[in-house]
């Protein structure tokens, strides 16, 4: 799909702030409110915006810890690969999961209230799954960055 500036404006709006109201919006992209909320329902449309969410501080509602793990399945079959893709879907507690190349075959954000759950979550999740190789985490120590923000060119 190809973006012009006024769809490239849109998206780098809506991206830090999806709470812009038409008008907002409308000045930011030069078209008027209408031809914005159209623009958007297409790019929504599209797949373009894949969803519009609120970034939650895992502190603020008692999700302390936020742990990365490198995941190595014991074997690269498409069975497996999907069997953990879906795994990771269905758990609450991964954040974000990557499919990667390199020394591991995913990259796991996963969210604790503390290390005790993280602990309990590990067990259930990696040592009770036989298609696991291993698991190697890192704890964060202090979040710098939130944002799923993309830098728009048209």
């Amino acid at each position: 799909m190809t973006l012009d500036r006024a769809d490239a404006a849109l998206l780098d709006a809506v991206q830090k702030n999806n709470r812009l109201t038409s008008d907002e919006l409308a000045e930011k992209a030069g078209l008027s409110p209408t031809s914005c909320q159209r623009r958007l329902k297409r790019l929504r449309s599209e797949g373009v915006i894949e969803a519009d969410v609120s970034i939650i501080s895992p502190k603020a509602v008692g999700r302390a810890v936020t742990t990365l793990a490198l995941v190595s399945l014991e074997r690269e079959r498409l069975d497996i690969v999907d069997r953990f893709k879906m795994s990771i879907r269905n758990t609450r507690e991964v954040m974000i999961g990557y499919y990667v190349t390199g020394d591991a075959d995913f990259i796991l954000v996963i969210t604790a209230k503390d290390m005790e759950e993280y602990e309990q979550f590990t067990r259930r999740f990696f040592y009770e799954n036989h298609d696991i190789k291993g698991f190697k985490t890192m704890v964060v120590m202090d979040r710098v960055k939130a944002s799923f923000a993309v830098p728009i060119e048209a």
